[in-house]
C-alpha cells in the first residue's frame, strides 16, 4: 500500500500524533491526502449524512454554568440563542428512505453571541472507530459495494461485515447498531450524543473533560424491524414528514442539553480513556448534568438553502469550549471543513443565510467564489496602520488552554484504547431482555446475508467474547452452533457494573405525548364513542388520524358521513403508534372481507401495539385478536382510560413477538 504519489505507507491504522495520546500532527500529510481524497469522492451530494431533515429554533439555558466555562450563551438563563438543527442517515443516499437500520445525524448549529458553534454527533454515544485513519475504510466498507452498486442504505452484506469482524475496536458500536436505536421512531424521540470528549473552559483558564448529551422531552421510542421494512415502503419520508408536520402543527419537540463534566482526576480513574471515541462514561459514574433546552418551532423555508446547504464543523466553536485529544475529533477538525469546500464550492460556504453567523463579524480574507460582502478601505492585511479602526485581535477572542503534551511523534494506538470487549458486553448486559432479544435478532438477521462463510464465523467468536449467551442465540439463528472462530482480545475484557440509564425501553414515563393513533372507522360505528376516543387521544397530546376504506368517509349509525383523514389501503398500522376500529354489523363485515383491514390488525397485533375494538367482531375472529394481551372492547370510558394507559406504554410486552 502506498500513497498516491507512489510512497511505501507502513502503518494504515493510526494517525501521526504527539506520543500516543496527544493531538494528532498537522504535518500528517499521509491521513490529510486519505481524508482529503474521501471528502471529494461524491459532489454536490455528501459523502455520508447525505439525507437528512432540519428545523430552526432556539436554545435557552437553565442557569449559569460560568463555574465551568466562559461560553456566552450558556452564562445567563434569560439568553436565547437560535439554532438549527439537522438530523440524518449516514450512510444512504439522499433519495434513500428514512427508516433503514442506520446510525442517526443529530447536528445543531448555535448561532451565539460569540459567533457559531457547531455541536455535531449521532443519536448514539459511541462511534465505529478510535481513530480518523480509519474513516475512509468505514464508510467505503458500509456504503454499496464497490463492483455491485448496492445495497443501499444498508449494512447487511458482506463488506461491511468483513471490516467489522476485522476490527475489534467496533464491536461496541455494532451492539448499538444492531439494537432499536437504529431504528427510531421518530427523530423527536432521539438521544443525541456529541461523542467524542471535548474541553469546557473557565474564564479563569481552568479546564475540564465534557461530554454533551442530549434528552428528547418526548422520550425515547424506537421501531420494530418489520414495522421499519413495512414503513419504509408505505412512506419512505417516514421522519421527516412528521418532523414537519409536528411542527407546523405546533407541537414543538425539544431536548434538554446536558453535560458530563469529567475532571482529569476522575478521568485517570476510569477503566477506560475518556479520548477513546468507542468507549462511553455510564451515568451512574459520572452524572449527568441537564444545563437547558433547545425548542425546535419553525420548519424551514426552503429545504435545498437551508436543510441543504447548512455546514456543520465540530472546528467551530466559542470561547469557553475547546477540543480534546481524541484522535477520531481531530480527524473530524480537518475533514468537516475539506468536505464543505468541496461541496459548497467554497471558502465562502460562510456567507450563505443558513451558516452566516448572526452576530458581527470580521477579519482580512478576501474575495473567493461565493463573495457576497463588499469589503470597504484598502486594509486588507494586519498589521497595518491604514486603518486603525479595522479589525484586530482582542483579549476576549479564543485563547487556548495550556495542556501539557507528550513530545515523540509516533504513529501509534495508546494501551489504554486496547479493550474492546468489555463495553459492548457492558451495553448488551445493561439493557432490557426485549432489547437484547432485539438485538440477537438484528445480528442473526444482517449475517445471513453475509455470503461469505468466514465472515460469519469470525463474529460468532467476537460475539462469544461479548456474552456467550448471545453468541450462542446468533449461532443458532444461523444454523451454525459451533462455527465460531475463536477471538483473541488483546485485552481480557472485565465484568463492568450494569449502566441502567443504556436502556431504551422503560427509561422515561410512559407517554401518548407526541405520539399518532389510527382510528379505522366502518359503516355503522358509534359517533358518540367515536367522539369519546378521540378526545381522550387528544386529551393526551397525541393526534388521531382518522382513517375509512375510502378517503371521502364512512357514515356512522345515524347516516352521519364522517370525513377521514386517510383511506386504508395508504395508512397500514405501522405508520401508527397505536390504533383503534370502530364499526357497526355492516361494516364489521367489510372490513372482515378486506385484506387491508386485515393486514391493518394483524400487523398491529405482531407489532405489539395497544389495540381498542368496539363493533367488529367479524374482524376481530378473522384477525384472532380475541383474549390477546392489550386488546381492549371499547364499551365504556373506563375501558377507554384502559386503553389509553396501555398505549401510553408504547408496546405491549406481555404479548408474544413471533
Amino acid at each position: 500500500m502506498s500513497t498516491n504519489q507512489g510512497l511505501p505507507i507502513s502503518d494504515n491504522q493510526n494517525s501521526l500524533k504527539a506520543g500516543g495520546r496527544g493531538p494528532t500532527l498537522l504535518e500528517d500529510f499521509i491521513l490529510r491526502e486519505r481524508i482529503t481524497h474521501f471528502d471529494h469522492e461524491r459532489i454536490p451530494e455528501r459523502i455520508v449524512h447525505a439525507r437528512g431533515s432540519g428545523a430552526h429554533g432556539y436554545f435557552q439555558p437553565y442557569k449559569s454554568m460560568k463555574h465551568v466555562t466562559s461560553a456566552a450563551f450558556l452564562s445567563d438563563p434569560k439568553t436565547r440563542t437560535p439554532v438549527f438543527a439537522r438530523f440524518s442517515t449516514v450512510a444512504g443516499g439522499a433519495g434513500s428512505v428514512d427508516l433503514p437500520r442506520d446510525v442517526r445525524g443529530f447536528a445543531v448549529k448555535f448561532y451565539t453571541q460569540q459567533g457559531n458553534f457547531d455541536l455535531v454527533g449521532n443519536n448514539i454515544p459511541v462511534f465505529f472507530i478510535q481513530d480518523a485513519m480509519k474513516f475512509p475504510d468505514l464508510i467505503h466498507a458500509v456504503k454499496m459495494e464497490a463492483d455491485k452498486g448496492y445495497p443501499q442504505a444498508a449494512s447487511a452484506h458482506d463488506t461491511f461485515w468483513d471490516f467489522i469482524s476485522l476490527m475489534p475496536e467496533s464491536l461496541h458500536m455494532i451492539m448499538w447498531a444492531m439494537s432499536d436505536r437504529a431504528i427510531p421512531r421518530s427523530l423527536r424521540m432521539m438521544e443525541g450524543f456529541g461523542v467524542n470528549t471535548y474541553r469546557l473552559v473557565s474564564a479563569s483558564g481552568e479546564t475540564n473533560f465534557v461530554k454533551f448529551h442530549w434528552r428528547p422531552l418526548l422520550g425515547t421510542a424506537s421501531v420494530l424491524w418489520d414495522e421499519a421494512v413495512k414503513i419504509s415502503g408505505a412512506d419512505p419520508d417516514f421522519h421527516r414528514r412528521d418532523l414537519f408536520e409536528a411542527i407546523e402543527g405546533g407541537n414543538f419537540p425539544a431536548w434538554e442539553l446536558g453535560f458530563q463534566v469529567i475532571d482529569q482526576a476522575t478521568a485517570d480513574k476510569l477503566p477506560f480513556d475518556v479520548l477513546d471515541a468507542t468507549k462511553l462514561v455510564p451515568e451512574e459514574l459520572v452524572p449527568i448534568e441537564m444545563v437547558g433546552k433547545m425548542v425546535l418551532d419553525r420548519n424551514p423555508d426552503n429545504f435545498f438553502a437551508e436543510t441543504e446547504q447548512v455546514a456543520f464543523c465540530p472546528s467551530h466553536i466559542v470561547p469557553g469550549i475547546d477540543f480534546s485529544e481524541d484522535p477520531l475529533l481531530q480527524g473530524r477538525l480537518f475533514s468537516y471543513l475539506d468536505t464543505q469546500l468541496t461541496r459548497l464550492g467554497s471558502p465562502n460556504f460562510h456567507e450563505l443565510p443558513i451558516n452566516r453567523p448572526k452576530c458581527p463579524f470580521a477579519n482580512f480574507q478576501r474575495d473567493g467564489k461565493m463573495q457576497m460582502t463588499v469589503p470597504k478601505g484598502r486594509d486588507n492585511y494586519e498589521p497595518n496602520s491604514v486603518n486603525p479602526g479595522g479589525p484586530r485581535e482582542t483579549p476576549l477572542g479564543l485563547r487556548t488552554p495550556f495542556i501539557a503534551t507528550e513530545g515523540t511523534k509516533v504513529r501509534l494506538r495508546a494501551e489504554s484504547f486496547a479493550d474492546h470487549y468489555s463495553q459492548a458486553r457492558l451495553f448488551y448486559r445493561s439493557v432490557t431482555p426485549q432489547e437484547q432479544r432485539h438485538i440477537a435478532k438484528a445480528l442473526t438477521f444482517e449475517l445471513s446475508k453475509v455470503g461469505i462463510l468466514e465472515i460469519r464465523r469470525r463474529m460468532l467468536g467476537h460475539l462469544d467474547v461479548i456474552d456467550e449467551s448471545l453468541g450462542v442465540k446468533v449461532a443458532e439463528g444461523l444454523g451454525m452452533a459451533g462455527e465460531a472462530i475463536k477471538a483473541a482480545p488483546a485485552v481480557s475484557p472485565i465484568d463492568l457494573e450494569p449502566s441502567p440509564a443504556l436502556r431504551l425501553y422503560g427509561k422515561y414515563e410512559p407517554t401518548l405525548n407526541g405520539r399518532k393513533v389510527g382510528v379505522l372507522l366502518a359503516a355503522g360505528f358509534d359517533a358518540k364513542l367515536k367522539k369519546a376516543v378521540v378526545a381522550a387521544i387528544e386529551k393526551e397530546g397525541a393526534k388521531a388520524a382518522i382513517i375509512a376504506p375510502k378517503v371521502g368517509g364512512v357514515e356512522d349509525a345515524g347516516h352521519t358521513k364522517h370525513p377521514a383523514d386517510v383511506a386504508l389501503n395508504g395508512s397500514p398500522s405501522v405508520l401508527f403508534d397505536a390504533i383503534v376500529v370502530l364499526g357497526g354489523p355492516d361494516g364489521d363485515k367489510a372490513l372482515a372481507a378486506n385484506p387491508d383491514a386485515v393486514g391493518f390488525m394483524m400487523d398491529a397485533c405482531r407489532h405489539l401495539k395497544a389495540m381498542g375494538l368496539a363493533g367488529v367482531p367479524n374482524l376481530a375472529a378473522r384477525t384472532q385478536v380475541n383474549g390477546v394481551p392489550g386488546v381492549s372492547e371499547l364499551k365504556s370510558s373506563r375501558d377507554i382510560a384502559a386503553f389509553i394507559e396501555l398505549a401510553r406504554d408504547g408496546r405491549v410486552w406481555a404479548r408474544p413477538e413471533d
